[in-house]
């Protein structure tokens, strides 16, 4: 009787000893973690910054710019998960906002900070050749609204080490409408920013459909703003908007030769 118990006994105690040996995923946990901000955390849904950072292929050994962090949506991920072994540089235009949450907690404390303001080509935003990877999320629009999307293209190329990974995500303006230069709607053709990077010397590698919205038509009146978290008409057709969900983004993976 005594030996039917134990080889069962045994086999449970080896696979919960097995499983506690596994190691834990550090980009999941990274996301998990309790110091992200509740608003930011509530948006993972629709962001899917998971399946983003491992198409883009982040690793935690890498060196990483993340290029115009914003409120620091992403740079919340990133610090935690490159802190032990990588290193997070975040290209910055002087935000006291930003270095205020910067500042605010440890889990920042091995964050580099480099001045980032592509209208004052301020554009050195890591050593030359030093990075694994570049990101950006949602900002070309913005650097062609200042006529210096080519530049940016340009410092990423010049930041990477051969070999390196842009990672772009963008708001997509459908293939059947006309780009206007300035990008004043906030959607960029998945054709523009691939000119873009190619002009700088990257090759596309890879895309994806992470981040696509079939609910997003991109013809908003107040353009991406319209739609969620932004709600630029404030309560007017807010729930439209809000069943539309955030915009429907390229997510674009090139390589420097």
């Amino acid at each position: 009787m005594n030996a039917w118990f134990t080889a069962p006994l045994a086999l449970v105690v080896v696979v919960a000893v097995a499983a506690q040996a596994q190691p834990a995923d550090p980009l999941k946990a990274a996301i998990a973690a309790d110091h992200r901000t509740v608003g930011n955390v509530a948006r993972d849904a629709a962001r899917h910054p998971y399946e983003t950072l491992s198409f883009f292929g982040i690793k935690p050994t890498d060196t990483v710019v993340e290029l115009a962090p914003g409120a620091g949506w992403y740079t919340e991920i990133l610090a935690p998960y490159l802190r032990d072994a990588g290193q997070l540089y975040v290209a910055d235009g002087g935000s006291a906002r930003f270095k205020a949450k910067m500042d605010a907690s440890s889990v920042y404390g091995k964050v580099r900070i480099t001045a980032f303001d592509a209208s004052k080509d301020q554009l050195d935003i890591a050593p030359a050749g030093s990075a694994d990877a570049v990101l950006t999320f949602r900002n070309v629009h913005n650097w062609m609204a200042a006529g210096k999307a080519q530049e940016v293209f340009n410092a990423a190329f010049k930041a990477l080490k051969p070999g390196g990974v842009l990672g772009v995500e963008e708001h997509r303006l459908p293939a059947s409408r006309p780009q206007e230069a300035q990008a004043p709607s906030g959607y960029v053709l998945e054709a523009t920013v691939i000119k873009f990077a190619e002009a700088a010397g990257f090759k596309l590698a890879a895309r994806s459909e992470i981040n696509a919205n079939p609910k997003d038509t991109a013809d908003h009146p107040r353009g991406v703003w319209t739609l969620p978290p932004t709600y630029a008409l404030k309560d007017q057709d807010r729930a439209k908007y809000q069943a539309i969900g955030e915009s429907d983004r390229m997510t674009l993976k090139f390589v420097k030769p």
